[in-house]
Parts: structure tokens; sequence; C-alpha cells
């Protein structure tokens, strides 16, 4: 039996033994040297070979990634490593550090208890760092730090003992910093990270070795030895004395929770179910033998299994045969095979217990960041709340229309694996949009869809998402009546407070109202919004809110949810572009109805809700909102006014400038429609020689001198009349 096997067996073993059990991510900014650590941390417990370790690159075994050398997919894989005597079960999810793909570091910090966080040692922390130390806190996952290519401090930029040492406080400061600014109060202090206790180590991934202070003691080894191995370019007998996978699966047995300990702070955090429940307990006791709660983080698409459910099994075991429910979804789903993974490998077992992470095929209905159950009534996991979300758009064709339906099809599996890519699909134009986090996320799902789906396709320039909204309050109430002037419905918008529009953003508000009415209207009033408006609130629609805030209106209770259809309707696509609106409080402030329910039904109430709707749209300021992007940019001095130029001609505003060293920080805010084409255009600027990178940071009014000018460009491309409506036209 090879170590391979050897390793599945001890696996198998040591599922049900939750003490020995540690789920970890690995996180950090875009090539800080992320899955090469994977890997070698795979090949050091025999599940690859060793030789190819960090060449090989066992978890990008999309042959897109290996082409661009970036990771996109989170592969899972599990292994085995021995801490003091005892073996302990260590399941990894790699995660990709570009921020097009922040979607999947998010999804994969909701399954893992605690993470190692990779700081290159010559770039130092970099606002992607920020970002994953961001998403696994608000997932309460534990951090821990990885001080990555330190050779490179030695061998490139030949820096001395104390210089070196010297970096490291820096660094290892700006961790805490960043930490203790985002922690959870009742953390504070106790997660910080020290060079003393071993929750920071150091080493160079590409050349396989690491340190800590823990394996100092050990082996005797000390800074000023490794600096010698380094200096001497004898990286090879360091990699044997102090092999990276035993420093770091060390550190993380030793630093990071089982899921007996996590679960029992995390679940209040990730779940807003009753914790006295049977399902509550058993969540926060990770306890086998309860109801079954998995979290579905990811969907990889295989060739011969079909679609298969990576996840976490928060509560039960899920077993192969077993019927399971897709929280939402009205069917059943038999579960067909239940494996473990390993690297690209599933080994088939017969269940996967609590506390562990699973790969599940013939869970037809889920979707990446779906809940997995055994009844079909249960409260699901929050919703897991994206950094960013999607901001360009490209329309998508069959090159031949044989293919339509089969893109179709290929379209919806593609929002399925990956939520942060959304889709849609119109039969009637034959139009089908998709839309990503930016240019690169687009390019790398094109490309999929015509390697991996072998579909010839089209695609458009890449357009912006552009959101609506009302400057001011309506100036009076609007009316809108029915197609049989039988009802009348008065409603007046205004702008929602910007805290408000941050705080459904980030999920502080449950988006069913219905089920928790007192606790939504209590979350609002605390935020500042008027008692009678909070309590009256009955719908929310992306980051929109509709309240009625009506005195004893007979029957108008049996209409509310139709005006609640108009109103998702209205905020889906708003009166000036029939773009998505954002940030409207919506007021009903009176209503006349017809006695007899037949003269009010959805025929009449909704075209009557809509036009009030519309109408008070267009007298409150209507403002089309563009989304922006923070630009980080690090070039040499020499270099500086070629990158500052380019920045110029994209009517983006520069932040703060730094100079470290030779080269110049840059932090700007720059609109995404002048960032297409960026990429080339600041590499030929300055011959290749920078860094940079960008993150989305949400929608800001455009430019009122753009206004008509961008209003008209959207109107044209979407085939309706050059001006929008004014308000007498929704009058009638």
């Amino acid at each position: 039996m090879g170590r391979k096997e050897d390793n599945i067996a001890k696996a198998k073993g040591l599922m049900n033994k939750l003490d020995y059990i540690r789920n970890i991510g690995i996180a950090a900014h875009i090539d800080h040297g992320k899955t090469t650590l994977s890997d070698n941390l795979l090949a050091g417990c025999g599940m690859m070979s060793e030789e190819l370790a960090g060449k090989q690159l066992v978890l990008d075994y999309d042959e897109q990634e290996q082409a661009r050398g970036i990771t996109i997919n989170t592969a899972s894989a599990s292994m085995v490593h021995n801490f003091e005597g005892k073996e302990y079960l260590i399941n990894l999810l790699d995660t990709p550090g570009h921020v097009d793909f922040g979607g999947d570091v998010t999804r994969a910090m909701r399954a893992v208890d605690g993470c190692i966080v990779v700081v290159c040692a010559v770039e130092g922390a970099m606002p992607q760092t920020e970002t994953v130390i961001r998403q696994a806190l608000r997932e309460n996952a534990k951090p821990i730090l990885f001080i990555n290519k330190v050779d490179r401090l030695i061998n490139e930029l030949r820096v001395t003992p104390e210089e070196m040492q010297q970096r490291f406080v820096k660094i290892i400061h700006r961790f805490n910093e960043l930490l203790n600014k985002l922690i959870p109060k009742e953390f504070k202090g106790k997660w910080n990270v020290k060079v003393e206790d071993g929750s920071v180590a150091f080493g160079s991934a590409y050349y396989n070795w690491a340190i800590s202070a823990p394996y100092m003691k050990k082996t005797g080894l000390s800074f000023k030895d490794i600096y010698e191995y380094c200096d001497k370019e004898d990286q090879k007998t360091l990699a044997q004395k102090t092999p990276i996978h035993e420093v770091m699966l060390d550190m993380v047995v030793d630093h990071l929770p089982s899921p007996k300990e996590a679960q029992k702070y995390r679940i209040p955090i990730i779940w807003r179910g009753e914790q006295d429940s049977k399902l509550g307990k058993s969540m926060i006791d990770c306890n086998e033998n309860g109801p079954l709660a998995v979290m579905i983080t990811k969907i990889i698409l295989d060739p011969h299994a079909g679609e298969v459910a990576v996840g976490r099994v928060y509560s039960g075991k899920i077993t192969r045969g077993q019927e399971v429910f897709v929280v939402g979804m009205p069917n059943r789903n038999r579960v067909q095979q239940v494996n473990v993974m390993v690297g690209d490998d599933r080994i088939p077992v017969e269940y996967v217990s609590a506390g562990n992470v699973v790969a599940a095929t013939g869970i037809k209905d889920a979707i990446a960041g779906s809940t997995i159950a055994d009844e079909s009534e249960v409260e699901p996991f929050e919703r897991i709340v994206h950094i960013s979300e999607p901001v360009v758009t490209v329309a998508v064709e069959a090159k031949n229309t044989k293919d339509l339906p089969k893109l179709v099809e290929v379209l919806k599996l593609v929002s399925k694996a990956d939520p942060s890519i959304q889709v849609q699909i119109n039969q009637e134009t034959g139009e089908n949009l998709m839309s990503g986090m930016g240019e690169l996320h687009l390019e790398i799902t094109e490309y999929r869809i015509i390697n991996d789906y072998k579909i010839e396709i089209v695609t458009s320039e890449p357009i912006v998402v552009y959101r609506e909204t009302v400057g001011k309050k309506s100036s009076q109430k609007f009316e809108g009546k029915s197609p049989n002037k039988h009802n009348r419905f008065y409603i007046e918008v205004e702008p929602l407070p910007e805290n408000i529009v941050k705080a459904i953003y980030n999920n502080e508000i449950p988006d069913n109202v219905k089920k928790y009415k007192k606790e939504v209207a209590k979350i609002l009033q605390n935020l500042g919004i008027d008692k009678v408006v909070a309590k009256g609130v009955f719908g929310m629609q992306g980051m929109n809110i509709i309240t009625d805030v009506t005195k004893g209106i007979q029957h108008l209770f049996e209409t509310r949810e139709l005006i609640k259809e108009a109103f998702v309707e209205v905020m889906k696509s708003g009166p000036t572009a029939s773009e998505p609106c954002q940030g409207i409080l919506v007021k009903l402030v009176d209503a006349k109805l017809h006695e007899d329910a037949i003269h009010r039904g959805p025929a009449q109430v909704i075209p009557a809700v809509r036009n009030a709707l519309y109408g008070s749209i267009t007298i409150s300021q209507p403002t089309i909102l563009e989304p922006f992007q923070k630009v980080f940019i690090s070039t040499p001095q020499e270099l500086m006014g070629n990158a500052s130029g380019e920045l110029n001609q994209r009517r983006a505003e520069v932040k703060d400038m730094k100079t470290e060293g030779d080269s110049v920080n840059i932090d700007a805010r720059a609109p995404v429609a002048e960032m297409f084409g960026f990429a080339s255009a600041i590499r030929s600027a300055t011959g290749g020689r920078v860094l940079w990178n960008t993150e989305n940071m949400g929608f800001k009014p455009l430019p009122k001198n753009l206004q008509d000018e961008v209003i008209r460009q959207i109107r044209d491309r979407k085939g309706l009349k050059p001006e929008p409506y004014p308000p007498s036209y929704y009058i009638d």
C-alpha cells in the first residue's frame, strides 16, 4: 500500500474524531505564493510527488489556471499529519487571490474554521491581504500568518539579518493592526499572532522550507543558520532540515481550532435560526447524530460524474443514497455518491459526518451558497456576503444557431458553480447577458465555455452595469390608477440613508422581512429610521425598502403581496435607463381600494403601483450611479509620471501617494467604465515594471454633465426611446 493509499485509510479513520480535525483555508494577495504552499503541504503528506510540488500545482488542475499561473477554482484536499505523536486530519481549501474571484474566497471561508494568511516578505501586506483578513473575520475564521519568499530578501535584495528582522516585525505589526481593526469583540487581543508562540512562520514555499519558533527549539536551527543557507544558495539542505509541511501543519494543529471548538462561536454568526432548536444545538455541538446541515461552498463540473457539490457538514451525516433538500427548492434530491477530496481525486466513502468537508454528487438543485438539510423547512445559512458585486456585463451569443439550447444550459451551469457570475437569459430577444466582477473574471468564464463545454461563442465588448437612484425626496405624493380606475395608490420616494444601504449590503438586515418583521423594525430604528416607517416595512429588493405608512385602509392587507410584486419589478428595472435601482426608500402613503376583491386583482393593482412608483422616481431627481474601483499601483519612481498619466485619462482621483524605497505606491479611485483595457495600457506605459490591482468599491453618482449622454447610450443599447418618459406619462 503506497503512502497515498495509506493516508486515505487513515483519513477515513479520523473523520469521527472531532478533536483531531482541522478545516483550514489558505488566503493571500495574488502571487504571494498560496498555491505553491498548498502543493507542498500535500506533497509532504504523501499526496503527490515531492519533486513536483510547487512546480506541478496539483490544485491548479484546470488548464486555464496553469496557463495563466493563477488559481481560479477553490479546490479542496484532505491530508493526515502527525503532531506530537498523534495523527490529525487536515481538510484544506485553496482559495484564489485575484480580486475578480473574491466570491470564491468568501465561500471558502464559510467552510473553514481557520486560515493561513500568506504575505510576501518583499511586498509586505497588500490591499488584498486586508480584504482576505476581513473575509475570514466576517465568518469568525481564525487567521495565522506565514511570511513567504524570505529567500528573495536575502538573495535578491541582499538585506542584512538585522534588516530582515525589522521587515518581519513590520509585517507582523501590520497584520495584528488589521486583525484588531476588524475582529469581533470577544477575540480582541486573543487572536494576535506572535513569533514566540509559533503562530507566525517564515519560509519559502517555492524552495520547500519554513521555520517557526517552536521548530527552531526542536531542531536547534537559528535565524543566522537560515540566513547562511540562503546566502550559500543551499536551500535544498534547508528543506530537508526544516520541511515546510512539518512546520506549517504543526502550526495549524497547534493554533487553529477543531470543528467542535469553532462551531460553538461560528454558528451564531453564520446561521440565524433558533440556537435552542434541535438543529441549532446539534450544530453548536457538531453532533454527527443530529439533523443534517451542510453548507455548499462550491460546485465542480466533472465531465464524468456531472455536478459535484463540495461543502462543509455542520451537523448530522450525509450518506450515499440519502434523500435531502436544498433549502428553498421544492424537490427532494437523492445523494448518489459521497466522497472525500484529495487534490483532484475523489475517494468514495459511505458517509461524511459533522465537522468534515464533503464532495457529493446527485444534489441537482444545489448552487454554491446553498444549504442542504434532511427537511425542507429549515432556516438556511446566512446569505454569503460577497465583498463586491458584478459590475461588468457582456452579451454572449452562440456562433452556430444549433448550439443555442446547449449555450443556455451551460450559462445556467456556470452561474450555479460561480454565483458571482450573474446570467440573464432573454428567451424572446435571444440575448444572453453575463455579468461578472471584472474583465478578467468574464474572460476566464468565456474561455471555459469554449474549451470545457466545446461551444463556439461570440461576446460583445464589455459594458458597465449602472444603478438608478433618486437625489431628493418626492415633492408630492404620486397617484397611480388601476386600469379599471377603481383603485388608487399614492406613493412617495426618497433616498435611503447611506448607513442603511451599507447595512443591507453587509447582510445586517434579514431580507426575509415577513419572517423577521420585529427584528427588521428594531434594526432600522437603531440606524435612525422613524419608528412608524420602520414598523411599516414589508418588503426589500436589492438595496431598496418599501414601507406602508397608511392608517386604517380597508382591504389593504390583502393587496400587500401584489404591491410588493410591483415594487420588486420596478426595483429590478427603473424608469430612467431600465437598470436596477439602489438606495431608494418607497413609502405607500395612501390608497383607495374597491370593495369587491374581484376588482382589485393582480391585473389592476400591479400596473397601478408600478405607475405610481415610476412617476414618483421621475419627480425625485432620478440619478444614475456608476460602479467605482479602488486602484492600487506600485511603480518604480522614474515611471511614476507614466503611471499617473494613465490614471488621469480615466477620470481617476488619486487618494494617496507613498514612496517606499525606490518605488511609489499610488492609491486611487476610478470609474469601472474608464478601466477597460487598463491592464495592457499600464503595462506598455511602464514597460511591464509595475504591480497593480483593483478592488470594486460600490457605486457613486455619475457626474451631472455625463448623466444625459450615458442615459441615452444605455436606452439606445436596450432599444428604448432615447429620452426617459416624463412624469405626465405615468399619470393616466
